[in-house]
């Protein structure tokens, strides 16, 4: 079916009208087919209370002063009525609601203009509207402070969010602050002993033993890291791409391939970020940890989610389960913020596998 769907406040105004032709229809007696009539339009009409409260108020009101007017009935008749007074001022048209409700006054009077009964059941109407009316009124005020306390209660929680990312990034400042006056400083010392002590064999004619070369590669490599690295903790920002970090992992001797299937698109800033640090990570370990091994990465873009994947063919082994680092925990950390899903362990075949699946939502 393809119609309106019904939600639970269509079902209750439905009930209302329902219950409100109830309790009118017992002071029926003797009612013709225009009564019934009558009686019916002032009913439904309260069923759309909410959708257009001045209408139903005019429907209500005129239908049920021509009915008072036509057959003399009992006050439960004002029913409808006052419940669209009700609405009417629980919406704000506080001079409409009193002036309908002046209006069914003054037909319900009519029907018999000085008589004791009609005079005192003409001011329990008048009670029952003045009622209807002040708690209209004590509804509207209830919704406007309830609105307002929702209000104070999200603006809270910015201001709480606000604070958080602010103290976040003060901590990373610091932190970065404290690398670059300890680390670099370090590095840059030995890649420059290392550096002079390989142009001084070779100035020699001495053959520049490997280890030397290798110190002299590494602390150029950690130099470059470390920047990229102090870089990030400034702007929490990627430094590049995942093709980027496989293209560095092969100069630096890691057989690493990279395959992107589905349909790439842009990603929103946290997944983005995301797959670059878990990518990152995962071709680190292999580096560290899988020696001469081959390492396949892919990117797979679904309609909902990426998968990512990163294996391989190291010296992992399923009976030799690694004790998961820092590495791993901040990854599956990452992952688990974003809703998704994350496998790190080795294969079945030898290796090890990083999967891990990240919901896209609309802004992917």
């Amino acid at each position: 079916m393809s119609g309106i769907p019904v939600s639970r406040r269509h079902l209750a105004d439905a009930a209302l009208a329902v219950v409100v032709g109830a309790l009118v229809l017992t002071t029926t007696a003797g009612a013709t087919l225009v009564d019934y009539a009558l009686m019916v339009v002032g009913c439904v009409a309260l069923g759309f209370h909410r959708a257009a409260p001045r209408a139903v108020l005019a429907v209500a009101t005129v239908s049920g002063a021509a009915y008072v007017l036509h057959a003399e009935p009992g006050t439960l008749a004002a029913l409808p009525v006052i419940g669209a007074v009700h609405t009417a001022a629980r919406v704000g048209h506080r001079a409409l609601a009193g002036a309908a409700a002046g209006a069914f006054l003054a037909a319900y009077i009519a029907t018999g203009p000085g008589t004791q009964e009609v005079l005192e059941k003409s001011a329990l109407l008048a009670g029952w509207f003045l009622c209807a009316v002040v708690t209209g009124l004590a509804d509207r005020n209830w919704q406007a402070y309830l609105r307002q306390t929702e209000q104070r209660a999200l603006e809270a929680e910015r201001t709480r969010e606000e604070a958080a990312l602010r103290r976040a990034g003060e901590e990373r400042l610091r932190i970065a602050r404290e690398l670059h006056d300890s680390l670099t400083h370090s590095i840059s010392i030995v890649k420059l002993q290392a550096g002079v002590a390989v142009h001084l064999a070779r100035k020699r004619g001495e053959e520049v033993p490997p280890a030397l070369l290798a110190i002299q590669e590494a602390s150029g490599e950690a130099m470059r890291e470390l920047r990229a690295t102090l870089e990030v903790l400034r702007t929490d920002e990627p430094s590049g791409t995942p093709a980027l970090l496989v293209e560095r992992a092969r100069a630096a001797g890691l057989a690493a391939e990279l395959a992107v299937t589905g349909d790439e698109r842009p990603l929103p800033a946290t997944v983005d970020r995301a797959v670059y640090r878990i990518v990152q990570e995962a071709l680190t370990n292999a580096a560290r940890h899988a020696g001469q091994a081959k390492v396949s990465v892919e990117l797979a873009y679904g309609h909902e989610e990426l998968t990512i994947r990163v294996d391989d063919d190291g010296n992992a082994a399923p009976d030799r389960p690694p004790v998961p680092g820092i590495g791993l925990t901040g990854m599956r950390e990452r992952v688990t913020a974003l809703g998704g899903t994350l496998h790190a362990g080795p294969r079945t075949e030898g290796g090890f596998s990083v999967r891990a699946q990240l919901p896209l939502g609309e802004a992917g």
